[in-house]
């Protein structure tokens, strides 16, 4: 077989999957390059033409790109500096991204003929990669639904569209295929109709036949347990406790590894908040509702400490460390943002250091606080030294009554960890796009700094590299952040993938 692939990325997002397909395909004999890249959303499909601009430069990124961004060049205006600079690459990276919604009419026929040049050009030596969206799987997008007076899941396009997978699986007839979701697809059902099986049988059955194997799982055979499709991303060096159902599908013609082995070897050292999070500069959060600026913080977040250390039904442990935070350097910190990168993150180090940094970028990007209520910066102190002291996030029942919000389901029992803090010592939680709507859910680990965690700070722990700009507003790169598969784990998906398809 040729030693060039040509990847079709579908339901693409920001592209973290592709990313890691990139990357791994420039690393060794057996070449793979992004062909066609697809997204809905037109923010996301911009970040996706900026990282193919920025791929298409193998010896390494333009100085345009590292001069903008130290110059602190608005983020819309830099398509328009780097395509006046590079008018035939920027107009490649156009025609690879493109803003499209699978499942709507007339798109399956748009693509089509690009389907086609592509397995010809390569000679079937292509592979598709993406994953289908996934809040009608997810356990929490589910339960939200069956909330809706009015919801049938039937008629829910979202369970559906993973048949506009197939459909182009069918047409494209890779040589392999990879295919990623939430958990939560594996228990998944409508009209009783189980969907996980029907979607193994559906992509095995497509084009010529694909044998379908789990990458992490100890051992490969016929007779695969749905759960043996599960990834955890903590599994593979990213600071994450991330779980995802992963489905590699070998076509028929190609001989499918067998045996007692991972497909993915577990060589990585584990990762933690502390790894990614601690080397990056500290920052005070914004506060709303009143004049923005580091007195009013200053003086909101000392008050709150001080209901801390004067209310009821708080432990003398907490109060004591709160005491203590008082006296030292609680909300010490003047700026919201912080372009300062350093040179010096013990806590960062091998192969994951080496794909976060880029020793040529010279600053931090994207790293700037959101705005908190007074209230909330209460509540995220309580959480960040409750952690502290007993080395985990606490629930809204153990927290004292002046805390609690002011929340209809309070006392309900649901949404109990609505607040949560990131521990150091551990993999974050997974990353979702709700983070876009507020940080109550990742809380930065700091006492000190008192508030939820940045873009730069989400990304890294979603393993984006450092030189990864997302395009659109605040809210739109929390959003890409959360929806996208960490790029450092498609790396050894797609190192996996490259090894099969090689031999």
């Amino acid at each position: 077989m040729s030693n060039e692939f040509g990847i079709i990325d579908l339901f693409a997002g920001p592209g973290g999957l592709g990313e890691g397909f990139s990357v791994a395909g420039r690393e060794a004999s057996t070449r793979m390059s992004i062909e066609l890249s697809i997204e809905k959303e037109a923010t996301e499909v911009e970040t996706l033409r900026l990282r193919s601009f920025l791929r298409s430069f193998e010896e390494g990124f333009p100085e345009e790109y590292y001069s903008a961004l130290q110059n602190g060049t608005p983020t819309k205006e830099l398509p328009g500096l780097l395509a006046q600079a590079y008018p035939d690459r920027w107009e490649k990276a156009i025609k690879e991204a493109r803003c499209m919604e699978l499942g709507k009419p007339g798109v399956f026929e748009e693509i089509a003929e690009i389907l086609d040049n592509a397995r010809e050009r390569y000679n079937g030596n292509t592979l598709l990669i993406g994953g289908p969206p996934c809040q009608a799987y997810s356990l929490v997008g589910r339960s939200r639904n069956r909330g809706k007076a009015d919801y049938n899941a039937a008629a829910d396009h979202r369970h559906w569209l993973f048949r506009e997978y197939v459909r182009i699986l069918d047409r494209l007839r890779p040589a392999a295929f990879v295919m990623e979701n939430v958990q939560g697809i594996l228990s998944s059902t409508v009209d009783g109709l189980e969907i996980f099986k029907h979607i193994r049988e559906d992509l095995q059955a497509a084009g010529d036949g694909y044998t379908l194997l789990p990458l992490a799982a100890d051992r490969l055979t016929d007779e695969t347990d749905p759960k043996d499709f599960r990834i955890l991303a903590s599994d593979f060096g990213v600071p994450q406790a991330r779980h995802r159902v992963i489905i590699l599908g070998i076509r028929k013609d190609i001989k499918a590894p067998t045996g007692t082995h991972s497909l993915m070897k577990r060589t990585l050292p584990p990762a933690t908040v502390h790894s990614v999070l601690s080397g990056l500069p500290a920052l005070r959060s914004g506060i709303t509702r009143q004049k923005d600026n580091a007195r009013n913080w200053h003086e909101a977040v000392h008050h709150q400490a001080h209901l801390i250390l004067t209310g009821k039904n708080v432990d003398n442990e907490l109060r004591t460390a709160a005491r203590s935070l008082a006296k030292g350097n609680l909300a010490t910190f003047e700026n919201r943002t912080s372009r300062h990168r350093s040179n010096d993150e013990p806590a960062l180090s091998g192969p994951l250091a080496d794909w976060l940094r880029d020793d040529r970028l010279g600053i931090t990007i994207q790293h700037e606080t959101r705005g908190h209520m007074a209230s909330d910066l209460g509540r995220y102190l309580f959480c960040a030294l409750f952690a502290q002291i007993y080395g985990r996030s606490p629930k809204l029942p153990d927290f004292p009554n002046f805390l609690l919000p002011n929340h209809r389901n309070v006392a309900s029992g649901k949404f109990v960890d609505r607040f949560h803090v990131q521990r150091w010592e551990t993999p974050s939680r997974t990353v979702t796009s709700h983070i876009k709507k507020d940080g109550h859910a990742f809380i930065h680990p700091d006492p000190a700094q008192v508030r939820s965690l940045t873009v730069r700070e989400a990304a890294r722990l979603q393993s984006f590299p450092d030189n990864y700009l997302f395009m659109g507003s605040r809210g739109d790169q929390f959003h890409q952040v959360g929806n996208a598969v960490p790029p450092f784990l498609a790396l050894q998906i797609a190192r996996a993938v490259r090894d099969i398809v090689s031999r």
